[in-house]
């Protein structure tokens, strides 16, 4: 019922990783338990433990993205969406050349179409939560709108409202936005699948920057004093993934292999770069990752 799509689509056509219960560990090796060091390890495929609080500056680790993007084949088919501003830092926008619509840039301030004006008045006239971060809603909207004209190669997409409305204790507002994130993901995925240079070549890895803790009070954070925060759960779909679906008594994932996985999917071998970084998620693929 909270999610449809995942369960309907995903684990009948894809994988899903992460239910400890059947003998399948997902989880994150850096010790912060949220989000920035999360993401780092996500995109740059392993922990930096510098990187200490979601105020660090711009990310010192090249990402698997900026490393893409620095391919001739690639350059300027790269992109990064989101709703946290942070983004900005994460994916260190100045260095990588990365274009990045997140947080206050996330609505397109040159669109002068009727519908771009409307989506910056409503930017402009609704009630933030969170510094200059927009909701989900508007994110997709804009996503959606932007992938009918551009067609990136490798795109990376924050949704954000989970996360902040377990912080402020809505247990009902999360249930909400949850249940919508799923809907965005099939939007996305039907949308992806409309497009003939998308359709039947298109792999989504979907995934969290951390996990929660649990019970009637740690389910509201996570961090180190919230037991269950390193827990996360990933999932696959895409042609090149065997419809295997939730996955049982496999070997341990973590949240650094997702990098190298990204690169493995469109062809790419992102340890030849950086040696250090986690191995591609072979279990999600047809063929071991190059």
């Amino acid at each position: 019922l909270l999610f449809p799509f995942i369960w309907g689509t995903v684990a009948a056509q894809g994988q899903l990783f992460g239910n400890q219960s059947i003998g399948s560990k997902a989880y994150v090796t850096n010790a912060m338990w949220f989000s920035y060091p999360g993401y780092n390890e996500m995109a740059s495929g392993a922990n930096d433990p510098a990187v200490q609080s979601n105020a660090f500056g711009p990310n010192p680790n090249v990402t698997v993205f900026e490393w893409l993007n620095s391919l001739p084949e690639f350059r300027g088919k790269v992109e990064i969406w989101g709703t946290w501003g942070a983004f900005h830092r994460i994916f260190s926008e100045s260095r990588s050349a990365l274009p990045i619509r997140a947080g206050a840039t996330l609505v397109d301030a040159n669109d002068r179409t009727p519908r771009g004006r409307a989506m910056r008045e409503l930017y402009q006239t609704t009630t933030r939560l969170e510094e200059d971060n927009p909701f989900d809603s508007v994110l997709h909207i804009e996503l959606r709108e932007h992938l009918r004209q551009h067609h990136p190669r490798v795109l990376f997409v924050g949704y954000g409202d989970t996360d902040l409305w377990q912080h402020l204790g809505r247990y009902d507002a999360f249930l909400e936005t949850a249940h919508s994130f799923d809907r965005f993901v099939k939007d996305l995925w039907e949308q992806m699948q409309s497009i003939p240079g998308y359709r039947n070549q298109t792999t989504f890895i979907i995934t969290a920057d951390h996990g929660r803790g649990s019970g009637p009070v740690d389910w509201k954070d996570h961090g180190i004093a919230q037991p269950g925060s390193a827990n996360i759960w990933i999932a696959v779909l895409g042609p090149d993934t065997a419809p295997l679906g939730e996955r049982k008594n496999v070997p341990d994932v973590t949240q650094s292999q997702i990098a190298a996985t990204v690169a493995a999917f469109v062809g790419r071998d992102f340890r030849a770069f950086k040696p250090g970084a986690a191995t591609a998620l072979a279990e999600a693929m047809a063929a071991p990752a190059p």
